[in-house]
């Protein structure tokens, strides 16, 4: 018998003072038995960095043919395809041709290899946006990680200030390849 996917609440005041955005983020988001905490939180800073109103989490890691989340338009077309993990760069060029515009946040623990055999190619694609997470953030993250997630995120200048139970704590977003439309 498979293992149910694990259910998280989360609750986010959201500050990102570089694109004059102030929100209150509920969510429930979805745990693949499969995903580990780390992959699980990068989606959800992902949520919040790119956040707009149409912004949704997809099947994710249940569903191979979608992205982490997205938003369509109105005609059902992927305007934003977002990407989290370290995905195979076809994947990633194919979305290209399919989205209007593919943000991926890389993170993982061979993050480094995956950088120096596909960056480089990758760079090279108008509509892709390449954003580094920082392992060692995530894993601090996840030592902290209950079911109803309470966070306050301030984004400024490229750096990414997340308060939790009171600590709080800092992670630099960095641009590997590409521009943000956001």
């Amino acid at each position: 018998m498979a293992l149910p996917a694990t259910i998280y609440r989360t609750s986010i005041q959201l500050s990102h003072i570089d694109r004059n955005l102030y929100e209150t983020l509920q969510a429930t988001v979805a745990q693949h038995p499969s995903e580990t905490a780390e992959r699980l939180l990068a989606r959800i800073l992902a949520y919040a960095i790119c956040y707009e109103p149409e912004l949704a989490f997809t099947k994710g890691v249940a569903a191979g043919d979608e992205p982490d989340l997205w938003v369509k338009g109105p005609d059902g077309r992927v305007k934003v395809w977002i990407e989290v993990g370290l995905p195979d760069p076809v994947r990633l060029s194919k979305a290209c041709r399919h989205a209007n515009q593919v943000i991926l946040f890389a993170c993982g623990t061979s993050l480094a290899r995956w950088q120096e055999q596909h960056l480089a190619k990758l760079s090279t694609i108008s509509n892709l946006a390449i954003i580094g997470l920082d392992q060692g953030f995530l894993n601090l993250l996840a030592g902290r990680l209950e079911r109803s997630i309470t966070w306050s995120i301030t984004i400024t200048e490229g750096l990414l200030y997340l308060n939790v139970g009171g600590e709080t704590l800092e992670t630099g977003l960095s641009l590997l390849a590409g521009t943000l439309p956001l």
